[in-house]
């Protein structure tokens, strides 16, 4: 499999998820649990970010594959999120749910987290 997200790119699409998660879930109509749940996930992904060991990490604390690591679980647990959480009937929420960890399970698979290329 080809990888082609740098760790650069990676770093500024992650900001733009947190991002996306903090205006989310008033874009897509939803609130209570599933947009406080929006708001807990952005500050964990931005704090994961920020001490993440890659070209925008700011503390470089943790290693770039095992952030990866614990995004591509995030990815697979916000899928089934609204299941687990009994808000699946809450069409919003959980359309948002659904097509962020879809997004998030992409992007680690398009991410080359072992720095096999150089940083664009």
């Amino acid at each position: 499999m080809h990888r082609s997200i740098s760790a650069l790119t990676h770093g500024i699409i992650d900001y733009l998820m947190v991002l996306i998660l903090v205006i989310g879930p008033g874009v897509a109509g939803f609130r209570g649990r599933q947009a406080a749940l929006c708001y807990v996930l952005a500050a964990v992904h931005f704090a994961l970010t920020f001490f993440t060991r890659f070209p925008l990490g700011v503390l470089k604390q943790v290693g770039f594959p095992i952030h990866g690591a614990i995004e591509l679980m995030v990815g697979f647990l916000m899928i089934v999120f609204p299941w687990i959480a009994s808000f699946a009937r809450g069409v919003l929420s959980r359309n948002f749910f659904i097509a962020i960890g879809a997004l998030i399970v992409l992007i680690w698979f398009l991410t080359d987290y072992r720095g096999l290329r150089k940083v664009s």
